[in-house]
Parts: C-alpha cells; structure tokens; sequence
C-alpha cells in the first residue's frame, strides 16, 4: 500500500507529546534498571520492529548499566489498521538469549495476537532465558484478545488509532516525536 492507496486522514489530536514521552520512558527505564540491578547478570532488551525502535532507542540511553539488545520483525497488520489475526515472523533473534534476563520492547499492546502467537515469549522461555518480561508504551487493554502479562507500561490508551514516535500507518508518521491519533476524512472508521 502506498501513501496515495490510504484514505483520506489527519492527525487529529496529539496524545502525548514528545516531553511526555520521554519523562514516562525515563521512569521506566528506571523500573528496569532497579528490577535488574546487579551489571553482571546479562540483559537483554528485545525490540519488536519496526515500532519499537525509538521507544528501545531512548528506552536503553535511559538504563545505567550494560545492556544488550536484539531485536525482532513481527506482523500482523500490513497496511491495514486492524490486526489480520495472521502473524508472521519476519526476523528473528540474531544472539542466543540462553541463562539472560530478557525483556521484550513492544510499542503497542492491542489484541495481545503479536506477541503471543507468534510465540515470542514462549520462545524465548524455550531458548532458555533466565526470565522474561514485557515493557510496552501503549497499552490498550479494552482489544485484548489474548492476555499478555504486562511488566512495564508507559500509558494505557482507549482504542484509537495512533501514530508517531515509531508508530504508523501505511509506513507513514513513524518518524514523529510526538504520538498522535489519525482521523479518518468524511467519518471513515478505523
């Protein structure tokens, strides 16, 4: 899909602003670091692509103390703004997660579909990690369809349609520093 096959929309509202997001990622990089505090054990950071780079990005720049981080493609919208339900593993881990403490870095929790059914955490258990845990910035817990347990969480939302600071919408707004709710031209649902 290219940017003249979506329809017709605008960003509405800002969300959170920039200032916003950086002090709640702030506070929860300070979560991690006080739940991992011995700079000996391994920890690695898993960042669920492409939405969650930014959120990793400054997430990590947050976290006194060495960490590691990897990271995982993941589908289950394509273009579209809905979950298809159908997910597929575009790239996996690059580095064995064996006897580390693992935290997966996800930018949005909806439907629960992308990091359960891919079998993301299952797999990293299976890989051995020493723990798992979830860090997501968004959470809209009122689309849960698979409950996921959920460690960190930088801001519940209702269920709108965000982008920005990673997130998109037909590849577009990922670059934004701010997150920001699309609204649809003539009414058109999301």
């Amino acid at each position: 899909m290219t940017a003249s096959d979506l329809p017709p929309h605008f960003i509405g509202e800002i969300l959170f602003s920039a200032e916003t997001i950086q002090r709640r990622v702030r506070e929860l990089a300070d979560a991690i670091q006080k739940d991992y505090p011995d700079p000996e054990r391994p920890l690695v950071l898993v960042g669920v692509l492409k939405g969650a780079v930014l959120f990793l990005a400054d997430l990590v720049r947050h976290i006194q103390r060495p960490v590691e981080f990897d990271f995982v493609a993941i589908s289950s919208y394509g273009a579209a703004t809905r979950t298809s339900g159908e997910v597929r593993v575009l790239k996996d881990l690059d580095a064995p997660v064996a006897g580390k403490d693992v935290v997966v870095v996800e930018d949005i929790l909806d439907t629960g579909l992308t990091l359960r059914f891919s079998y993301l955490i299952e797999s990293l258990k299976a890989r051995r990690a020493a723990s798992v845990r979830v860090c997501v910035l968004l959470d809209k817990p009122s689309r849960r369809r698979v409950e996921v347990p959920v460690d960190y969480r930088g801001f519940e939302i209702e269920d709108r349609f965000v982008v920005g600071y990673g997130m998109d919408f037909g590849e577009r707004y990922r670059n934004l520093p701010y997150i920001g709710v699309i609204t649809f031209v003539e009414g058109e649902e999301v």
